[in-house]
């Protein structure tokens, strides 16, 4: 089944930001890719995300830089402030020559738009819910809930935290509830009464939560919010990105919070609430002719704005591996990914756990931000950071 470039076809699970991204940086390396989505169409979700150095230059590769960039709003800085002085913890400011690329703060739709316009029509197939994968042959067969299937050389999972992917080849798991629940909120910001909240992505550090607030629009048109705040496990265990939450309790959560906060939450029509749901990192990422990516393998709590950002990096990665291997050697391709790539996405998930980046301190920040995964050496896993302390709580 392979292409007249001899290379490997691959099928991949998810249609979300990992697995559009892992299909524009292989079918750019000549490979002959299909994704299935279980989605009937793909909507809007009303989410803001943060795009940092090291995400951009994946989507630079690709070429969709630009038009991301014309839809964004580009931060002075990452700003953490105390939750009701106002007093500066850390200050840093993101010039795009700092790491080589811009910091970008958007519409995760735009986003989202800007990768499915990447990719040729047909690539993308909705409403295919998977339910099975039977290796055998030296392929892999896709089987779906519609009574359809699929064939390809290479299967990759990039269908998220309740990967099924990942379900089929490794066994179940459950997710862990640390009692917490997210709030997040995006709308126009004509609603401030003409109140500005900053050139920068400010987060709010309170004693035992927190709040971003950032623009996704170049002209400060719209403004997203994004909380953290302990919620009783029994509803953290509904977790849903659709669940509408209740901006009454949502103000109420942060009374006594700086006038700026309490300026944004008065004005916010609505919100929606999910939970905040982590897992271990997996022994593996692999199983013959299977791979996982993105939060199919390593999922992580949303404060240091990185969910995303790994997930495209672990594209160019993987997408390098197979390249490099011309899909002649599978096993040795997915080993030197995983071996890359474990060690940087797990540190990244224990601080991000911990909930104490950019908090204080002067922490060096550029082994995160300066990473560029299409030009790091492969041979040796990707290099970590000094040593982190301990967090002694979580915010």
């Amino acid at each position: 089944m392979r292409t007249r470039t001899g290379k490997p076809t691959l099928a991949i699970v998810g249609a979300g930001l990992g697995g559009l991204t892992v299909a524009a940086t292989l079918r750019r390396a000549g490979f002959d890719v299909r994704v299935y989505e279980q989605a009937r169409r793909f909507a809007r979700v009303g989410a803001g995300i943060q795009m940092m150095p090291n995400s951009v230059k994946v989507l630079r590769a690709i070429g969709i830089e630009a038009r991301v960039r014309g839809t964004s709003f580009q931060p002075y800085s990452h700003l953490n402030r105390v939750w009701d002085t106002g007093e500066v913890l850390r200050e840093l400011p993101m010039p795009e020559d700092l790491f080589g690329a811009p910091y970008l703060c958007m519409h995760r739709g735009d986003l989202h738009e800007a990768l499915v316009a990447s990719l040729p029509s047909g690539v993308i197939e909705l409403q295919k819910t998977l339910v099975g994968l039977d290796k055998r042959d030296g392929q892999v067969t896709l089987a779906f809930a519609d009574g359809s299937s699929a064939r390809a050389d290479l299967v990759i999972g990039a269908d998220g935290v309740h990967s099924t992917v990942r379900h089929l080849i490794i066994g179940p798991d459950e997710p862990i509830h640390r009692g917490r629940i997210a709030y997040r909120a995006i709308f126009p910001s004509a609603l401030m009464g003409g109140i500005d909240v900053g050139p920068s992505r400010t987060k709010w550090w309170g004693i035992d939560r927190h709040l971003v607030i950032y623009y996704t629009k170049p002209d400060r048109s719209e403004i997203y919010v994004i909380t953290s705040v302990p919620e009783p496990a029994e509803w953290v265990r509904r977790e849903s990105w659709s669940t509408t939450g209740d901006v009454h309790e949502l103000r109420a959560a942060y009374d006594g919070f700086h006038p700026d906060v309490r300026a944004v939450l008065d004005a916010c029509p609505s919100c929606h609430k999910w939970a905040i749901l982590e897992r271990e990192p997996l022994p593996t990422w692999s199983a013959g002719r299977v791979v996982l990516l993105g939060d199919a393998c390593h999922p992580m709590t949303p404060y240091m704005a990185q969910g995303a950002a790994t997930a495209m990096e672990d594209a160019a990665v993987l997408t390098r591996c197979l390249a490099e291997s011309e899909g002649d050697d599978i096993d040795g391709a997915f080993a030197r990914y995983e071996a890359h790539r474990k060690p940087r996405t797990s540190r990244i998930q224990r601080i991000s756990s911990a909930n104490t980046w950019m908090k204080g301190g002067t922490e060096d920040t550029s082994w995160l931000y300066g990473y560029d995964a299409w030009q790091v050496p492969l041979t040796a896993p990707a290099p970590e950071p000094a040593a982190h302390p301990s967090p002694t709580s979580h915010p």
